[in-house]
């Protein structure tokens, strides 16, 4: 069900997004404004990732077989990868159109480009809303997308009525340049929690020390060692752990696991495997073992 939900945002911000690059491809050119034409290629380049996402989010559905144990849940990771890299493109070609502008400002058509800029706000800003409730890393990655192109869009609004006041065509490049640091900083700090999760390192909404701590405060549990956290694709949080107990938790084993697993619920963990010590096995272990 999650996944259905996921594939349906994302497939709405695919058709969002490929029906305005395609007004703003034909806006920009007839506006002459270097700021719109730079957003068209953006959304370009976004529409590319987007479908990417929509196919790989599909894929993702498949149920787990013999060579992949753990499903394709990932695939929905790889996408967030690549929408994250085909936007740091798109941003670096864009300032590198943008620059010269610096030095030859060009006039601009301010009516055409305050409309668009109208029309680009309602456009991202509707598949922004449809994409900011989704969990997955590629969700985020490509909501990212939309608010950067909103809050783009209200610059070019801001700054197309300025031009059109005071005649200051230097400020499309201006606003393309701003924009541009805006989204660079947003899309390295997704790409950097997605190459977290490919690593398999500890998702940042979970602290392995609290986790011992709570297993530790269950009466009973002597010590914890090998504990290993990781992440599928930034939704399904999975642990392994060893837990040593007292003989009278070890008489009940069955209820012990059920105990600790339901401790691990409230540390957002969805699938554990704990292997159950007994006192004897403490022993040179806990001291040299602190994961």
């Amino acid at each position: 069900m999650a996944h259905s939900h996921r594939e349906k945002n994302i497939g709405i911000a695919v058709a969002l997004n490929v029906g305005f690059t395609i007004i703003e491809i034909i806006g920009g050119l007839l506006t002459n404004s270097v700021a719109i034409l730079a957003d068209a290629l953006h959304d370009f380049g976004d529409s590319l990732a987007l479908i990417t996402s929509y196919i790989l989010e599909r894929q993702a559905r498949r149920p787990a077989d013999k060579k992949r144990t753990f499903g394709y849940a990932r695939l929905s990771l790889l996408s967030a990868f690549i929408s994250a890299i085909v936007l740091i493109a798109g941003s670096l070609f864009i300032l590198s159109q943008a620059i010269p502008r610096l030095l030859n400002p060009e006039d601009v058509y301010a009516p055409g480009m305050i409309a668009l800029a109208v029309i680009g706000i309602v456009f991202n800003g509707a598949a922004f809303l449809r994409l900011k409730k989704g969990n997955s890393m590629n969700e985020k990655a490509i909501s990212w997308h939309m608010l950067d192109d909103v809050l783009g869009w209200s610059t070019i609004l801001l700054g197309s009525i300025a031009i059109q006041i005071w005649n200051l065509p230097i400020l499309d490049p201006i606003m393309t340049i701003g924009f541009i640091a805006f989204t660079l900083w947003g899309v390295t700090r997704n790409l950097r929690e997605s190459l977290n999760i490919f690593l398999e390192g500890v998702p940042a909404h979970i602290s392995v020390e609290g986790i011992k701590a709570d297993l530790l405060a269950i009466e009973g549990v002597l010590a914890v060692h090998d504990v290993h956290v990781w992440s599928l694709e930034g939704e399904t949080d999975m642990l392994t752990a060893h837990v040593i107990v007292s003989n009278e938790l070890l008489l009940k084993s069955d209820g012990t696991r059920l105990q600790l697993k339901k401790c691990l619920e409230k540390h957002h963990i969805e699938h554990s495997t704990i292997e159950i010590e007994s006192e004897n096995a403490c022993a040179g272990v806990c001291e040299t073992k602190e994961f």
